[in-house]
């Protein structure tokens, strides 16, 4: 073997062995952000607020003068005059009580002397009344009680009528029952959803309440009340929201998994689904409807918005894309927390500036949209094409970039691509009417240009 191939053969395992390296490095780096991620998702902060100093959007410990350029370049010799305010009384926080009571019914108890007591111990002259004196305010509260309520239908009977043949007997209208052949009433039932649906009481434990009331009733027959109720009473008026719901222009929809127990055909460690579907918060009836789905196929989506040809705002999952004749809009502030998952725990580290300028176009977008929550839809469309289309065209410029320049499937890598990925959708063409995602958040925002 030659010198020069022998030269070359050494060259080529240099070369593979560094190729092995450098692959070995970035795994190495993804294997440890993928740490830092999860020690962060199960021991750090869950909030993902940034503060703001002095103008500047703070992110760990980085500054970045995005709001301040304003106060940074101003000439400050001129000042104008302060005019003088009138400092505010302060009051005892008691006196909060009267906002608190102004709703509640009250009642008066006014304490008299006897008439016997009325005479001057002194002098035994009579005592005049001069007044009476405010001491304090309480609260009663007064427990629920059952009572049985007897119904009862008179008879009325033309006697005339009866003569001459024909019917004769008239009864007065009286009120269908809530449930066929039941005892139970539209109070108790409230009552028994409430419980069980707002204030998460089980059945087993209303059960003993009913004893200790008086009146023995089993879980079953509480059941009953709410499923026959269900079916008979809320079902229609579910399916007239529905409809409503359908007619408007723009709505929110998202799905979240749930554990169902005993399911028919399921094991108790499976995932259920609930969808839940809302009207906008400028809506002029809103409507918030929860479905529950055995799964999570876009099919439950398709099928629920059937007819329904508006704005239909959600995160990225793939589903609802099955969604036909919609305009598909996603939301910033999922692009916003893939940013934060990128982020290092040392926010002083030269790997902290991409995601912290990621999240600093966020937060600018998102300081904007809280100034025009107030605006009209023309206004706030007019306003968006002012303010915040410069950062939107800043932000994919940027992204576009940087994502040609970091590892593909780093922390980094993964939040520019879905940003660029969606651009579509976050920024959609025709959009000139503001929502807010259905938890009412601003972050949640609807871009239109």
């Amino acid at each position: 073997m030659t010198e020069s191939s022998l030269i070359q053969i050494l060259q080529k395992t240099i070369e593979s062995q560094n190729e092995t390296i450098e692959s070995l490095r970035k795994e190495l780096q993804r294997s440890n952000e993928n740490l830092e991620y999860l020690l962060k998702k199960l021991y750090g902060k869950k909030s993902e607020k940034t503060a703001v100093i002095d103008g500047q959007l703070v992110i760990g410990e980085i500054a970045l003068g995005l709001f301040n350029e304003a106060e940074v370049n101003a000439d400050l010799t001129v000042l104008e005059p302060v005019p003088f305010e009138e400092p505010v009384k302060r009051t005892r926080s008691g006196y909060k009580r009267k906002e608190i009571f102004k709703n509640l019914p009250q009642q008066d108890h006014v304490y008299k002397l006897d008439e016997s007591q009325r005479t001057c111990p002194a002098c035994e002259a009579d005592l005049s009344d001069a007044g009476k004196k405010f001491l304090r305010s309480e609260i009663k509260y007064i427990p629920a009680e059952i009572s049985i309520v007897n119904i009862y239908q008179e008879t009325y009977e033309c006697r005339k009528c009866k003569k001459e043949g024909r019917p004769s007997i008239i009864n007065p209208y009286t009120p269908e029952p809530v449930l066929q052949h039941s005892y139970a009433t539209a109070s108790s039932v409230a009552w028994t959803m409430y419980q069980k649906f707002v204030q998460a009481v089980p059945l087993y434990r209303q059960e003993k309440d009913w004893k200790q009331m008086g009146f023995p009733i089993t879980r079953a027959t509480l059941s009953n009340w709410i499923l026959k109720t269900s079916e008979e009473w809320l079902t229609p008026v579910v399916e007239r929201l529905h409809q409503e719901l359908l007619s408007e222009k723009y709505l929110h929809a998202d799905e979240t998994p749930v554990q169902v127990l005993n399911e028919p055909g399921k094991k108790n460690t499976s995932k259920s689904y609930m969808w839940v579907y809302t009207t906008s918060k400028e809506a002029k009836n809103p409507v918030r409807i929860f479905q529950y789905e055995t799964g999570r196929s876009g099919d439950h989506a398709k099928e629920f918005l059937k007819g329904f040809d508006g704005y239909l705002h959600t995160d990225a999952y793939s589903g609802y894309g099955k969604v036909k004749d919609i305009k598909h809009c996603l939301c910033w502030a999922h692009v916003r927390r893939y940013f934060v998952d990128a982020s290092p725990k040392d926010m002083k580290s030269p790997e902290a500036t991409l995601p912290a300028t990621g999240i600093a176009y966020c937060n600018q977008l998102f300081d904007w949209e809280r100034k025009f929550k107030d605006l009209s839809p023309e206004q706030r469309k007019e306003q968006r094409l002012k303010h915040e289309k410069p950062v939107l065209e800043a932000f994919w410029s940027w992204a576009e970039k940087e994502k040609e320049q970091v590892l593909p499937k780093s922390k980094i890598g993964t939040a520019l691509q879905y940003a660029v990925n969606v651009n579509e959708f976050l920024s959609h063409v025709l959009m000139n009417f503001y929502t807010t995602c259905a938890n009412e958040k601003v972050s949640h925002v609807i871009m239109n240009f």
